[in-house]
């Protein structure tokens, strides 16, 4: 962020994600490219400028549904134990159409400091009477710090999976009536 920085949260009232035109999704090194996922139940809202947010782990989405089976079970999210990943801001900073969001995460029962930066767009009325912004964010977390350990050696004896993964969500909201 610049000099400049403009200190104000993102817009007041009651703001709720639109699940048609929203995602939620993660990639990581693996082996020799990057596999990627998604959550296809997640929400998100903005009530007075903070943002809050959860992933329902039962809904992680893969090319292989053995695989959504395996990110479900106790060497990863462990979806009994853990059903939810959530996230929410402390403080937001913004210049321009440039955003940062500081505050926590909570995977697997372990919450860590996290920044999210990105984008904002809007406030901007819709052709449906509604109105609406959008932010675009990421950032790349170290699974480890989480419990999530997992690993399978190469021949090499490297590990196959990445501890770092990216994490990127494209969220419009929609002010409440």
């Amino acid at each position: 962020m610049s000099t400049t920085e403009i200190r104000q949260a993102l817009p007041t009232g009651t703001w709720s994600t639109d699940p048609v035109h929203s995602d939620l999704g993660f990639s990581i090194d693996y082996i020799a490219g990057t596999f990627h996922g998604t959550f296809a139940e997640f929400g998100a809202e903005v009530v007075d400028g903070q943002l809050r947010g959860s992933a329902d782990v039962a809904s992680i989405q893969v090319k292989d549904p053995n695989l959504e089976a395996h990110l479900q079970s106790p060497e990863f999210f462990d979806v009994q134990r853990h059903p939810q990943l959530t996230f929410e801001s402390r403080d937001v900073r913004r210049d321009g159409d440039e955003v940062a969001l500081e505050g926590e995460i909570t995977i697997r029962g372990q919450t860590q400091p996290l920044e999210l930066r990105g984008t904002f767009s809007g406030p901007i009325d819709d052709p449906f009477g509604n109105e609406r912004f959008g932010l675009k964010l990421s950032t790349t977390i170290d699974r480890t710090e989480f419990g999530i350990t997992w690993n399978n050696a190469l021949p090499t004896g490297e590990p196959a999976l990445a501890d770092d993964v990216s994490i990127v969500a494209d969220l419009q909201f929609v002010k409440a009536a």
